[in-house]
């Protein structure tokens, strides 16, 4: 009996260029034992077609078929990708990312875009505008006083002059308010700048109301708060003398000086005296010699309309209670 064969080991894998090559080597032996037969070398090579076309294709030969070559040139493994491969692969997916996140945001970033000019235009509009009003194209050139009556305008400006070639934004308060505390009939007064050189000042004066007799026997035109206005040797027309206990500084004559204030012009100087123990017990003399009894300097806009009226129906009277406003007496 014959023993069987041993089972041949298989053989190592053999790498494609060496396959390659012993493939070529086997041609090219076939080629010259058929051609020393008397058979040509095509027909030894093409011998695998004429069964059919089923015989193998040798391998590092030239089909013709880009198919086969590349399933050929594929089975013997492609190049294995590098660390420069993987980094432009993602550097190339990080440009596409950034690329569709810039096409989604481009609203909100035209938007932040406009935000941003916008508040520096007004930045700069504000800075320039500061700056401007700081600067000397803004300097004070002229000064206007309006509201005066018994003052002199020229005065008030020559007092100011030192505000002249300031920036209207720079004109010191405080020395201004030095230089008009100097004028007594001045009761209040605003500034007011008008871009680009005018710096306009609009004064108060104050009202005199009467004149008060001093102890040196002169005599002094005062207001409603007793401000001095004027001093002089002699009783001044047109001023009703005051009479209350005590001089100015007290309750009886704030009430006198508040009633004489509310009064017109023309009827405050056709008061000759105006006396007072208390602040309810007002009582004016009119130079013609008729007497007014006013009261508390309560309702005084009241009580002078009421007197106007009564003196207008009654010119002869000596007599006029307007204590009460609602009721006037005539006597």
């Amino acid at each position: 009996m014959r023993r069987p064969s041993a089972i041949p080991a298989s053989a190592p894998p053999v790498e494609t260029d060496d396959v390659h090559e012993a493939e070529q080597e086997r041609v090219g032996r076939r080629g010259v034992g058929a051609s020393e037969g008397g058979i040509a070398p095509e027909a030894a090579v093409s011998s695998g077609a004429d069964d059919g076309g089923a015989g193998p294709i040798p391998l590092g030969r030239r089909t013709g078929d880009p198919s086969v070559e590349d399933d050929a040139a594929g089975a013997g493994g492609g190049t294995p990708l590098t660390a420069r491969d993987l980094w432009q692969a993602s550097r190339a997916r990080r440009r596409a990312l950034r690329s569709e996140i810039r096409r989604f945001t481009q609203r909100s970033r035209r938007r932040r875009i406009g935000w941003i000019v916008g508040a520096a235009l007004a930045l700069l509009v504000v800075g320039g505008s500061v700056g401007a009003a700081y600067s000397p194209l803004f300097a004070v050139r002229t000064i206007t006083v309006e509201g005066t009556g018994a003052l002199k305008p020229g005065d008030v400006q020559k007092a100011l002059a030192d505000q002249l070639g300031r920036p209207l934004a720079l004109v010191d308060p405080s020395a201004v308010k030095a230089a008009l505390v100097r004028f007594p009939l001045i009761e209040t007064y605003r500034l007011e700048a008008h871009p680009p050189h005018d710096l306009v000042v609009r004064i108060v004066e104050r009202t005199p109301v009467g004149a008060v007799a001093q102890k040196d026997g002169r005599f002094t035109v005062v207001d409603v708060a007793g401000v001095v206005l004027s001093t002089a040797e002699q009783r001044p027309a047109g001023y009703a003398l005051i009479e209350t206990p005590d001089g100015t500084g007290t309750p009886a004559f704030a009430a006198v000086g508040t009633a004489l204030r509310s009064l017109p012009a023309e009827l405050r100087a056709q008061v000759d005296t105006a006396t007072a123990s208390t602040p309810d017990d007002i009582v004016l003399q009119l130079a013609g010699g008729a007497k007014i009894v006013w009261g508390s300097a309560d309702q005084s806009a009241e009580k002078t309309l009421a007197l106007q009226a009564l003196m207008k129906a009654n010119p002869a009277a000596t007599s006029y209670d307007v204590s009460s406003p609602g009721v006037g007496v005539v006597g």
